[in-house]
């Protein structure tokens, strides 16, 4: 048989390209993918799988007349934070595949958030019409109980992607600490300007490599160049392609200070020490999850504030990098384990759609 993905794919987003590297490592061998993508060259390409323009309706439309199922391959999808479009296009196409009668997952999704009382109508009316929903976080999954729609709570599937080393990474100077933030309205100049001073007075103080990693290469690159260029010691601005390399590159990193939510799944997953900063609910609910330290950048956000001075940070990352720990590894097991449940979902909706064909 054959499934649609739908996701942001090939957008240039490594936390979204390692929710597709999962999805197709976790998709069982009787299912042929079909992905909706950004740049189905590189899709198809990298991973070897058909793909299709996302927003070409001839492409998507022929895509879905072939095919049996169509699943949302994770993350946050329906959520209008970031723009209003995205529960009407996600929405849209998961409902046209209801009507087509394809068998619809909604895959390790994290709702929300969701402002707009159309968005929550939206979100509502095509879950309550999928085979399945799993979820990454338990808000969404109060949310869906809520709403009484079933699902299955799982941490995210990033978890269960399986890293390899990254070429020539080993040769860089040790040891190394990674730097994964991202451009966000909230962290305004004067924030940017105190991370990169206590980023540059931590590497004094520590004698680390700063290994940049711009998970989204055309937001966070401005970030780790001008990061880049305050710091005396050794760094690299590291730009990785392929997500199982990504997240092993974290095997070989002594601590992670991470904004970008899968930069702290990939740290946590590879026993990395974590100091997170939340710019989202989900990047929140994570690090309550796994007890990691951090700060909020909004006042609201249950999190400690953001300290406004250079010399603060540095002392709790400091502080972090001699006394914290990673997870154990019967801790990184049992959420991989967990994880492995969104692939449960899938094999039991696909199964049993194939045995009707």
């Amino acid at each position: 048989m054959r499934a649609v993905l739908c996701g942001y794919y090939g957008m240039g987003n490594g936390g979204d390209e390692a929710l597709l590297a999962t999805l197709l490592q976790l998709l069982p061998m009787s299912v042929t993918p079909l992905v909706l993508s950004g740049n189905p060259q590189e899709t198809s390409q990298r991973y070897g799988v058909k793909a299709v323009p996302r927003k070409s309706l001839a492409a998507v439309w022929s895509a879905l007349r072939q095919s049996q199922a169509f699943i949302w391959g994770g993350g946050s999808l329906m959520q209008d934070t970031t723009s209003a479009i995205n529960p009407l296009y996600y929405g849209g196409l998961m409902k046209l595949a209801q009507w087509m009668g394809l068998r619809t997952i909604a895959w390790g999704q994290g709702i929300g958030p969701i402002h707009r009382r159309s968005s929550r109508w939206i979100t509502r009316w095509v879950l309550q019409n999928c085979d399945a929903v799993s979820v990454r976080d338990g808000a969404s999954a109060q949310l869906l109980t809520d709403w009484n729609i079933p699902c299955q709570l799982a941490p995210d599937p990033v978890w269960a992607l399986k890293s390899s080393h990254l070429p020539g990474f080993a040769d860089l100077h040790s040891p190394r600490v990674a730097v994964a933030l991202r451009d966000h309205a909230q962290l305004t100049p004067e924030r940017l300007a105190n991370l990169t001073k206590a980023i540059a007075d931590f590497q004094t103080a520590t004698q680390t490599c700063v290994i940049l990693l711009p998970f989204q290469p055309v937001k966070d690159s401005a970030i780790a160049n001008h990061i880049a260029q305050h710091l005396n010691g050794h760094h690299e601005i590291i730009q990785v392609d392929n997500p199982d390399q990504l997240k092993g590159v974290f095997r070989s990193i002594e601590m992670a200070i991470a904004m970008r939510f899968h930069g702290v799944v990939m740290a946590a997953a590879e026993g990395c020490r974590c100091f997170a900063i939340s710019y989202d609910p989900k990047v929140t609910q994570i690090m309550k999850e796994l007890s990691l330290p951090g700060w909020g950048l909004s006042s609201t956000d249950p999190l400690p504030l953001i300290p406004n001075d250079a010399g603060t940070m540095t002392q709790q990352w400091l502080e972090h990098y001699a006394n914290g720990e990673g997870l154990s590894d019967v801790q990184v097991r049992s959420h991989i384990d967990r994880a492995l449940l969104h692939a449960a979902v899938i094999q039991k909706v696909l199964t049993k759609s194939t045995d009707n064909l």
